[in-house]
């Protein structure tokens, strides 16, 4: 494992991960992709699928989704 500093980060294998994008995607390439592996979420940039995937834990990603459904994210 690695850390992010708090708390561990698993070493997780992308290679078969089945990856999606949200259907408010416009097709212009400026989106995340997520993928749901080993109990881990992963989310990558679309547009450059090279590029290290970050991962977050069950609780983490459903905190984030809560604060986003919340408008906790909106801009001031």
């Amino acid at each position: 494992m690695n850390t992010n500093g708090k708390r561990p980060v698993p070493e997780v294998d992308l290679s078969n991960a089945a990856w999606r994008k949200s259907s408010r995607s416009s097709g212009n390439g400026a989106c995340v992709e997520v993928a749901f592996v080993e109990g881990i979420i992963a989310m990558r940039d679309s547009k450059d699928t090279s590029r290290p995937a970050l991962f977050f834990y069950a609780d983490e990603w459903d905190a984030f989704l809560e604060g986003a459904a919340d408008g906790e994210f909106r801009r001031p």
